[in-house]
C-alpha cells in the first residue's frame, strides 16, 4: 500500500549523530567542588539543545510519562515549578561529593538543583533534581510488636506515643558517570557503552554514538533511604551509627511471604536503627530496587517453582543451585556501586552493619568506610519456610554469629512443597 502524506506515520529515523554537539549544551566536571565549575546534568527533554546526558529522568517511569504523552493527557513542554521543594534538611556538601572516585552512580548536586544551579536555572534551564528528601512518620506492625515487648521505648522524639517512627526520607535517582562506573568495574568504557547498548537492545544509541556524552540515567529503579534521627549525624564519625543496606524484596517485604528473612531482616533493622537513634545516635536503612538478585520477580518466582518440584524437595544443599539453572548466574548483583549513597551522606563509619552479605561489607570497606560490628538477624525472627534460605546462605559463607551445618544436614534443611 502507497501512503501519502495524510497516513504516513511520524516515525524516528535514527541517522548520524555528528551534528548533535550545541553550543547550549553545558559542560560537566564531574568531582569539580563548585556546582557552577561542575556543571548541571541536563536530561530533560523541553530543550534539545541544552541536554548534556543520555536519557531522561525519573528511570524506568520515563515509559509511563511517555505513554501519558502519547495520550495527549501530558505536555511535553512541561517543566516543573520547583517552589518550596527543597530539602527540610541542609545536606551536604560533603568531601565526598568532590572526589570523583567516590560517587559515579548519582549526582550528589542532583538535590535542590535549583538552589545549586540558581542563576542557571532563572535563565531558564531545565534542570530537574535526582534527589528528593522530606520527612514522614512509619506505622509498622512489627515496629509497635516491639514496643508492646519492650524492645523499643515511646519517647515523643523518635517513637511518637501512637507508636509512628520519625524519618526523613531520602529518595535517590541513578544518575551514572560512565567513565567513574567502567573504572569501578575495572572495564573499558568503550566496551561498557557497547555491551549496555547491545544488552538494553539498542535503547540508547547515544551510547555508541555521543562519546562526548559522559552521564546517563539509566531506566531502572530509584534507591530510598530512611533517617533516624539527625541526618547530620550521618556524617560525624563519633555519633553512633546503625545501618542496614537492604535490597528489594517484594514479596516478603510488602507482601508478608515466609519463603525468604528479607521482611524480617528489614524490620529488625528499622527497630535497631530507631533504638540507636534514641540513645542519641543514628540510623539508616537504604532501601535499593534490586528484586531476586537483580534478575527480576518473574524469575524469582521460577526459581521457587523449581526450587519446590526438584527432587527431594526444597532443601538448603540445593538452594543456589536452581537459580544458577533458570537464571544462568546465581546473582546478578554489583555492589560496587552500592557505596555511593552512603558516600552522599559523607559516612565515614558505620558502627553497627545489618547484613549478611560480604560483597555489600566488602564494597562498602574498599570505599573506604570503617564498619565495626556486623549484625545478623537473630534466630527467632527467621520464618520457618526461610530456614531453608538461611542455612544455605550460611554454608556459603555469608556472615553470621552461628556456624554453618555441614552437606548432610544441609540436606535435611527442607521448605514446603509446592500446592498443585
Amino acid at each position: 500500500m502507497k501512503l501519502d502524506s495524510k497516513t504516513r506515520s511520524n516515525h524516528v529515523i535514527l541517522a548520524s549523530h555528528t551534528n548533535l554537539k550545541y553550543k547550549e549544551s553545558l559542560p560537566i566536571n564531574w568531582g569539580a567542588q563548585d556546582p557552577l565549575e561542575r556543571g548541571p546534568v541536563v536530561a530533560s527533554l523541553t530543550n534539545s539543545k541544552a541536554r548534556n546526558a543520555i536519557g531522561t529522568h525519573s528511570g524506568s517511569y520515563a515509559v509511563y510519562r511517555a505513554l501519558s504523552i502519547a495520550n495527549g493527557k501530558f505536555s511535553p513542554a512541561h517543566k516543573p515549578d520547583l517552589h518550596n521543594t527543597q530539602s527540610p534538611v541542609p545536606l551536604g556538601p560533603y568531601p565526598q561529593w568532590f572526589d570523583p572516585t567516590k560517587m559515579v552512580s548519582i549526582d550528589p548536586w542532583g538535590l535542590d538543583p535549583q538552589i545549586h544551579f540558581k542563576s542557571l536555572y532563572d535563565q531558564g534551564l531545565d534542570i530537574r533534581p535526582s534527589i528528593a528528601v522530606t520527612q514522614a512518620h512509619l506505622q509498622i506492625p512489627e515496629i509497635q510488636q516491639a514496643i508492646d515487648a519492650g524492645r523499643l521505648e515511646i519517647d515523643g522524639k523518635i517513637v511518637t506515643k501512637n507508636k509512628d517512627i520519625k524519618v526523613t526520607k531520602v529518595a535517590i535517582d541513578p544518575v551514572w558517570y560512565l567513565p567513574g562506573i567502567a573504572n569501578r568495574l575495572n572495564v573499558d568504557e568503550g566496551d561498557l557503552r557497547r555491551i549496555l547498548f547491545q544488552e538494553t537492545g539498542g535503547m540508547y544509541a547515544e551510547l555508541i554514538t555521543r562519546r562526548d556524552l559522559k552521564t546517563w540515567l539509566p531506566p531502572i529503579g530509584s534507591t530510598t533511604v530512611y533517617i533516624f534521627g539527625d541526618a547530620l549525624d550521618l556524617a560525624k564519625p563519633e555519633v553512633e551509627l546503625t545501618c542496614r543496606v537492604h535490597d528489594e524484596c517484594n514479596g516478603s517485604d510488602v507482601f508478608g511471604s515466609d519463603i525468604c528473612t528479607c521482611r524480617p531482616y528489614l524490620m529488625y533493622g528499622i527497630e535497631d536503627a530507631a533504638r540507636t537513634a534514641q540513645r542519641n545516635g543514628v540510623g539508616l536503612i537504604a532501601y535499593y530496587r534490586k528484586e531476586g538478585r537483580a534478575l527480576g520477580e518473574v524469575t524469582k518466582f521460577l526459581v521457587y517453582n523449581a526450587r519446590k518440584r526438584q527432587e527431594g524437595g526444597d532443601t538448603a544443599a540445593n538452594y543456589f543451585r536452581r537459580t544458577e539453572c533458570v537464571a544462568g548466574v546465581e546473582d546478578a548483583r554489583f555492589q560496587e556501586f552500592m557505596p555511593d549513597i552512603l558516600q552522599f551522606f559523607g559516612i565515614q563509619k558505620i558502627h553497627n552493619l545489618h547484613s549478611m552479605s560480604n560483597m555489600k561489607y566488602e564494597a562498602i570497606v574498599k570505599s573506604g568506610i570503617e564498619v565495626v560490628n556486623r549484625i545478623s538477624i537473630p534466630d527467632g525472627l527467621i520464618p520457618g519456610d526461610a530456614s531453608v534460605e538461611m542455612e544455605a546462605k550460611k554454608a556459603a559463607g555469608y556472615f553470621h554469629q552461628d556456624g554453618a551445618l555441614n552437606k548432610n544436614e544441609l540436606k535435611n534443611i527442607k521448605g514446603r512443597k509446592i500446592e498443585e
